[in-house]
């Protein structure tokens, strides 16, 4: 089968055959149907975040199970599912609190490999690394049965791939991280896949004004579309420009979607006093990011980490999934454009570009 294998910093993608291994006890093998490009994967290739080589990346998907390993009894053979990149055991001592995007038990996706500290992918006859406990950007993959989420017959399935990060990341950040009441203001820095997403959660929770602050001036256009009212060019001056839009205070709540220090330290200058910075985007490894210490004390901001929309993926998905069906969530509107596998590079490529939301690889 076919596999976009990663082989060094800087890439590129290198679409070839690799050797999927049987799933073991308690994981299943998923035909992969539709794969989001994320920028987290892509981090791997700049070197903001590493893996051994080779890797297979890859980690918003959706698809339909081919085989059950054993012990495998909430999941049938043909069923749709959503793959949830980060699952949960729900019985260590972070799940049982509800906080099971730090679950300790499954802790190993942050390694490449599956729970027992192995993969399932062979390049080459190699060992390859993998995103987390799965790997989308691949015809097939084995995931652990947590990793499954069943989909209705009515979600398309590149929809549900987009939900399994980048739609859940945004505005589970705007519903869950931080309670946003009506009228609240709200300013999101960054307006790619994750930022729009907390533009759509802050709509959701009846947010005013909902200013979306980017670079790129395409992006206005874009960020009206999905729920901001106003829009801001990102800039030195901009923490000034989102405060003279809310009667000279800043927001009650600035998300950062771009996962940069100095895009959080200048999304931070956009909050209100006693308002919050919420910290979305992923940044590089080994950086860190200053605020000033007297500020926070006196003004009482606060400052928000957001993993993962701070939610149970298993419960999510299916709500985000009714807002969809509904009609209050955009997701087909989020697709740029889709790709074959092979044109994994030039999906990327395109997304490093301005005036893109996201790409979809469709698998045939």
């Amino acid at each position: 089968m076919k596999a976009a294998v990663l082989h060094k910093v800087g890439g590129p993608f290198s679409v070839e055959d690799v050797e999927l291994l049987p799933p073991q006890k308690g994981e299943v093998r998923v035909s992969l149907k539709a794969a989001g490009l994320c920028h987290s994967d892509w981090h791997f290739v700049d070197g903001y975040l590493s893996r051994p080589f080779p890797v297979i990346l890859g980690h918003e998907g959706a698809g339909v199970i081919e085989e059950l390993g054993e012990g495998v009894t909430t999941l049938h053979k043909g069923q749709r599912v959503a793959l949830n990149w980060a699952p949960s055991c729900y019985n260590c001592y972070y799940c049982l609190r509800g906080e099971t995007g730090m679950c300790e038990t499954t802790w190993n996706w942050h390694n490449g490999t599956m729970y027992d500290g192995s993969t399932r992918f062979r390049v080459g006859g190699k060992v390859a690394h993998q995103m987390s406990v799965l790997s989308t950007f691949t015809e097939q993959t084995v995931a652990p049965a947590e990793s499954c989420v069943p989909l209705d017959d009515d979600i398309p399935l590149d929809v549900a791939a987009l939900v399994g990060c980048c739609v859940t990341t945004g505005v589970g950040a705007a519903l869950n991280t931080v309670d946003i009441r009506p009228g609240d203001a709200v300013a999101v820095y960054g307006c790619g896949g994750v930022g729009l997403n907390c533009v759509q959660g802050a709509k959701l929770s009846n947010a005013y004004p909902i200013v979306a602050v980017d670079t790129d001036p395409a992006k206005e256009e874009i960020a009206k579309q999905f729920g901001a009212t106003h829009f801001v060019q990102a800039g030195d001056d901009a923490h000034e420009k989102v405060q003279a839009l809310t009667g000279g205070r800043g927001a009650e709540y600035v998300f950062e979607a771009v996962g940069l220090p100095a895009v959080q330290e200048a999304a931070y200058k956009a909050t209100r006093r006693g308002g919050a910075l919420v910290v979305v985007g992923v940044a590089p490894k080994d950086t860190t990011t200053s605020f000033p210490g007297l500020d926070l004390h006196v003004n009482q901001r606060r400052i928000l980490g957001s993993f993962f929309g701070s939610t149970d993926p298993s419960l999510e998905f299916p709500r985000l999934h009714g807002f969809y069906r509904n009609g209050n969530l955009l997701v087909d509107e989020l697709i740029s454009k889709h790709y074959p596998l092979d044109q994994i590079n030039e999906g990327y490529a395109d997304m490093l570009k301005g005036g893109h939301k996201r790409g979809v690889i469709i698998f045939d």
